[in-house]
């Protein structure tokens, strides 16, 4: 069984469309079982309550850091800080692996209703050249999403053929480079 961790990143505003989405997760779970895929999706309402030796959110991002092969956010009238520090991290892994594939939707509001931590939030992902879906509703992200993950499982979740180069070796992080070594073979190559 091939296990594909998701992250889903949302404030709580967006309580509702989250408990849909993870729903939904389950029921296409279901549907792949035969297909070998199981989705294991983590939300912030599950991560454990027990004090950290520095912050819960930090516990968070390691989740983000060492599990999460799937990143999504969703906004509606504001980004917290906790969720941009969530998409700090997965893209801050992504730019080194290539992974997570990251999902961004913002939830129709109208403009004026935009506050400045989603104004700020859009602003960054317009810099980074990335358009961002948009939803209406939960059926309709729903929709848009599971589209997504269709062609994800179509491809066997690789992302590319750089990644279907490295899959199978180790990624050992130093600093702002990152080695990849192959298994028993010592280092392939370095990506500064």
């Amino acid at each position: 069984m091939k296990k594909i961790n998701l992250f889903l990143a949302s404030s709580n505003e967006l309580k509702a469309d989250r408990e849909a989405f993870e729903i939904q997760i389950y029921r296409k779970t279901k549907s792949w079982f035969d297909k070998g895929v199981f989705l294991h999706l983590d939300i912030w309402e599950d991560q454990s309550a027990q004090m950290s030796p520095t912050r819960s959110q930090d516990e968070y991002n390691k989740v983000i850091q060492s599990e999460t092969d799937v990143f999504i956010l969703l906004a509606h009238t504001k980004v917290g800080m906790f969720t941009a520090e969530e998409f700090e991290q997965a893209f801050g892994k992504f730019q080194v692996a290539q992974k997570p594939f990251i999902f961004i939707y913002f939830k129709n509001v109208p403009d004026d209703h935009d506050n400045k931590s989603l104004k700020d939030f859009k602003q960054k992902i317009w810099d980074l050249e990335h358009f961002a879906g948009r939803y209406s509703d939960f059926n309709d992200l729903w929709n848009q999403f599971n589209k997504e993950l269709d062609r994800l499982e179509a491809d066997d979740f690789m992302k590319n053929d750089f990644e279907k180069q490295t899959s199978g070796k180790r990624i050992i992080q130093q600093g702002d480079k990152s080695v990849y070594i192959e298994k028993g073979d010592g280092i392939n190559f370095t990506i500064n």
